[in-house]
């Protein structure tokens, strides 16, 4: 069921039914000029029952409410075009292409496939990609009104005046919104307050996590009344975002640790090598999209110590080894 969590600003929960980030915070605008959604959830059956049950209880139905994604990521962005039916759907400029432009979303796939290749990602495990990872099998089919968003553009939508924030890390193009008349700021998965956003490798990122740690200090300098998440439970930011830098120090140290015992191995062994808070006896035990996402994580790690001087990365007949230097 919807909740009213501020004048005129509701939360509609989305079960994320087999993922364990358990559940999507879509959010809904209502104003006199109209509604916006932010976010919505996998293009699957149990997501999409619990958004457009939501939006009925509000008195809207499919196509009678714009919608603006903070990120391009399928439990985001799965739904938009079936919600927004002909009308727009906005999202960054950066993030748009993926979800725009099928011939670029084409390319970023081989382009990222190619890379986890290369730090000894199995071949076999990657063949079943589009039906074993959720970012390909529950993202938003071809189509949809989109409409790209600059870093500081104001939307009048909702009620709502809405400042765009670029916060890239967690995407290239990972947006949050401001309402600075009322003190609320969405973070997307910029900024989750139980669990840590996942940075991952992009191809045209090339540092993440140091984009990533760039972002959270610019966004720790608001201060918000009132900061809505798009996982789980809400708190103080300044705070969590200390948190954040925090772990991904300890997590630098950690892959610097991790590169100094095992010299001269690729991301994929190295990752299994790192600590992970997952229900799985051995790396080789992980589910596959669990180990892309974990892949992925130390790949950013990775990058960042080898931007910062502290390791080495060579290519050796195709694949990639570390050195710590």
């Amino acid at each position: 069921m919807p909740e009213e969590i501020a004048a005129g600003i509701y939360r509609i929960p989305v079960p994320l039914v087999g993922n364990p980030l358990k559940e999507l915070n879509a959010y809904l605008l209502k104003g006199e000029d109209g509604n916006l959604l932010i976010d919505t959830g996998f293009r699957q059956p149990a997501c999409r029952e619990a958004l457009f049950a939501g939006l009925r209880e509000l008195g809207i139905r499919r196509g009678e409410t714009e919608v603006l994604l903070t990120h391009l990521h399928s439990d985001h962005s799965g739904l938009a075009p079936e919600a927004a039916g002909e009308q727009t759907i906005y999202i960054s400029e950066v993030d748009r292409l993926s979800l725009d432009d099928r011939a670029y979303r084409d390319r970023y796939w081989n382009t990222m496939e190619e890379r986890f290749r290369e730090e000894g990602f199995p071949r076999h495990l990657m063949a079943n990609m589009n039906e074993t990872n959720p970012a390909r099998s529950m993202a938003p089919p071809a189509g949809g009104h989109y409409l790209g968003l600059a870093d500081g553009q104001i939307l009048e939508k909702g009620g709502c005046r809405i400042q765009c924030l670029l916060m890239p890390g967690h995407t290239p193009g990972q947006m949050c919104y401001w309402l600075p008349e009322r003190g609320i700021l969405f973070t997307g998965d910029h900024v989750l307050f139980d669990i840590t956003p996942n940075i991952t490798f992009w191809p045209i990122l090339p540092d993440a996590l140091g984009s990533y740690l760039e972002s959270l200090k610019k966004i720790r300098v608001f201060e918000p009344e009132l900061t809505l998440p798009g996982h789980r439970k809400s708190g103080d930011l300044k705070t969590r975002v200390d948190q954040l830098l925090c772990h991904h120090q300890r997590r630098l140290e950690e892959a610097l640790n991790v590169v100094k015992a095992h010299p001269g191995r690729g991301a994929y062994e190295l990752a299994g090598h790192m600590t992970w808070k997952i229900r799985a006896s051995s790396w080789a035990d992980f589910p596959v999209a669990q180990k892309w996402f974990a892949v992925g994580e130390c790949m950013s790690h990775l990058d960042h110590l080898t931007a910062l001087g502290q390791i080495r990365r060579e290519a050796a007949d195709g694949k990639a080894v570390y050195y710590a230097i």
